[in-house]
């Protein structure tokens, strides 16, 4: 190795991306190599450059074709897999490399390089949904076991521990989780791409279910790390996932400013990573009561998944249940059927738009079965809300109250406070939900407040309309009616429809 070569990665191991750059560069200048092009790659991961990123990868990988190094060549193909998705969300490209790094390593023994593939197609089929994660988990940590390789048997094991969250083996998944992430935090892993990606991990599945005391322990770790790695780019992911953790207890400055910044570094240097931080900021903004710009997030990030499902509430809050309906089916249909605790939300906002119909009960089976078998408090909380919705119970949903609070989920347990409210037509759990809301910074302002189906069904109560005639005017079921009513009376801090109507005349709201 020549002494360039050796700076480089000794630069690498320290954590000083520009350092490595320079001095694989300065390697590069005495003679292009793979190994000087790979050096410069990597340095490049670190520091966001993708167009030297890519560069780098295509031309060691030709020379180490060239060169007959079959070991170096499939590397460099895993790595760019990863890069094609990464940096671009091409999975198409990512998986036609992945197939390269197959035919390299073809007929060879056990090494390394196998271990790191079969983490690679592990991690490509979680994200597509596709193709089975934890088949490759195992595969690559046996072989991170059989050679003495612990970076890849603790990515490994953060991966599978992922996947099973997903699929709702919550108590194994996470213990899987906090061990790699143990490992990775503590010194013991010496791969500064897989520290940071099993950190991650880790918060991803924190996410995934509301378990907020994990993510506050584990986030002040990946904080720290990111500031020793100098990491903001890749760790930004991490607190995006955190902030949407943030959102759903209820800590809502902190989730702004954590998506706002997170989500402009990503945005600045891995655009297709910005689009989930988007769609969560989108849905900050929906319980904050900003719906238009709520609207504008999600649209911009497309047809994700909590994009779809934000475009989905607001649409049940504008009073078209139709649409809102067909939004939480493509929801469910994007999410991918092995990933079962993410079903849970789509499967509540069926059972929220229409709790008398058919595919009501079919949406509170499916999430009974799920609540039954992974048993969150989250999703015990939400199944609670569903069945007392159905069955139109008051002390169902005081059940649910409780089991919302429980599960520090101020923004749901208020929502249920409005539905006892309709339930009993007891004024105080009306003041109750406001009370709730205002803690929380939903907007106070009427118009800005209230959606425009809302303002609708509003001018008709001050028509004098009955709910039922409202419905017929505006094609709605009398249920629906029923909630538009409830919502306005909460969000405007009115006792009673006449008061409403009254307050609305006095505000100019219609």
């Amino acid at each position: 190795m020549t002494s360039a070569l050796a700076d480089g990665r000794t630069a690498l191991d320290r954590g000083d991306w520009e350092a490595a750059r320079d001095a694989y560069t300065l390697a590069l200048a005495e003679a292009e190599t793979p190994e000087a092009l790979e050096g410069i790659a990597l340095a490049a991961w670190w520091l966001d450059d993708a167009e030297t990123l890519f560069d780098s990868h295509e031309r060691a990988y030709r020379l180490y074709v060239d060169r007959g190094d079959r070991l170096g060549a499939a590397r460099i193909a895993t790595a760019l897999a990863w890069d094609y998705e990464a940096f671009r969300g091409e999975l198409a490209v990512a998986n036609g490399w992945v197939r390269r790094a197959h035919g390299q390593l073809e007929g060879l023994e056990p090494t390394p390089e196998l271990g790191w593939l079969a983490l690679r197609e592990g991690e490509l089929a979680l994200r597509a949904g596709a193709g089975e994660p934890r088949r490759h988990a195992a595969e690559a940590a046996a072989l991170g076991r059989k050679l003495g390789l612990l970076d890849l048997e603790m990515s490994a094991l953060a991966l599978d521990g992922l996947a099973r969250v997903s699929e709702g083996d919550i108590e194994e998944g996470m213990r899987l989780l906090d061990e790699a992430a143990a490992a990775a935090t503590g010194g013991e892993v010496t791969d500064l791409v897989v520290v940071s990606v099993t950190c991650c991990r880790l918060i991803a599945a924190c996410e995934r279910v509301g378990d907020y005391e994990r993510a506050v322990q584990w986030c002040d770790r990946v904080s720290d790390l990111a500031r020793r790695l100098h990491a903001d780019g890749l760790l930004a992911l991490c607190r995006t996932q955190y902030a949407s953790v943030l959102v759903g207890c209820g800590s809502w400055d902190e989730a702004e400013r954590t998506l706002l910044e997170a989500t402009g570094v990503l945005q600045a240097r891995r655009p297709p990573m910005a689009v989930a931080g988007i769609a969560r900021l989108g849905e900050l903004r929906r319980r904050q009561g900003r719906s238009e710009e709520a609207a504008a997030l999600f649209e911009q990030a497309g047809r994700h998944p909590l994009s779809l499902l934000g475009r989905a509430e607001l649409a049940l809050g504008a009073g078209d249940p139709a649409a809102a309906a067909e939004l939480a089916r493509s929801y469910l249909r994007a999410v991918p059927a092995q990933n079962r605790l993410d079903r849970a939300a789509g499967l509540e906002l069926l059972v929220r738009i229409d709790p008398a119909g058919e595919r009501a009960r079919a949406a509170l089976a499916e999430l009974d079965d799920l609540a039954r078998h992974v048993a969150t408090r989250p999703l015990q909380a939400a199944a609670a809300f569903c069945r007392a919705l159905v069955a139109a119970d008051a002390e169902q949903m005081e059940e649910a109250i409780d089991l919302f609070e429980t599960a520090a989920q101020p923004f749901e347990a208020a929502r249920a406070r409005v539905e006892l409210a309709r339930l009993t037509g007891e004024e105080r759990h009306r003041h109750a939900a406001q009370d709730a809301l205002d803690r929380l910074g939903v907007a106070r302002s009427p118009r800005g407040l209230l959606t425009a189906r809302e303002l609708d069904v509003l001018r008709l109560v001050a028509e004098g309309l009955s709910d039922p005639e409202i419905a017929t005017r505006l094609v709605l079921s009398e249920h629906t009616v029923h909630r538009h009513v409830a919502n306005i009376r909460t969000k405007l801090g009115q006792p009673s429809r006449a008061a409403a109507a009254a307050y609305a005349a006095r505000n100019g709201l219609l």
